[in-house]
């Protein structure tokens, strides 16, 4: 990915959106151009609570990077579903929040949730029963709301 075409613009101080996705009429496909991929999802579900400083967000997320964390609020900052707030004091003061925009995807987060407990149940059961694999530890996901 070209991280050249998300930093700010030095003119405005705004980071320019991203190229849209092809657009193929599928709406499946315009949502997965936005908040597709391991840690975007994540991520927007912790702001679903309020404000976020970038450390928090790091604790939230132990098992992305740093620099995978930055990469991705910048690119959900370009869609227009993050809010990136700098505030003028010393040191400096960053947050991340949802934008209206973002909020709106409360609903699709809430729902790949509550499939993902479905799933992990299911997949515990099947551990479970006679021949089934050992189970394994799981990362736990922090509740929002």
């Amino acid at each position: 990915m070209d991280v050249s075409a998300l930093s700010p613009d030095h003119a405005t101080g705004t980071r320019p959106r991203r190229e849209p996705a092809a657009r193929t009429g599928c709406g499946v496909e315009a949502t997965l151009s936005v908040i597709g991929g391991v840690w975007k999802p994540v991520l927007l579900f912790q702001l679903l609570r309020g404000k976020l400083r970038f450390n928090a967000l790091c604790r939230l997320t132990p098992r992305a990077t740093p620099r995978m964390i930055t990469l991705q609020l910048r690119e959900l900052e370009a869609d227009g579903v993050v809010r990136r707030i700098v505030y003028p004091e010393v040191p400096p003061k960053v947050e991340y929040e949802l934008t209206e925009f973002g909020q709106s995807l409360e609903p699709v987060l809430l729902a790949m949730r509550a499939w993902g407990q479905s799933f992990q149940a299911r997949m515990d059961a099947a551990e479970t029963e006679p021949g089934g694999g050992s189970a394994q530890p799981r990362s736990i996901c922090i509740a929002a709301g």
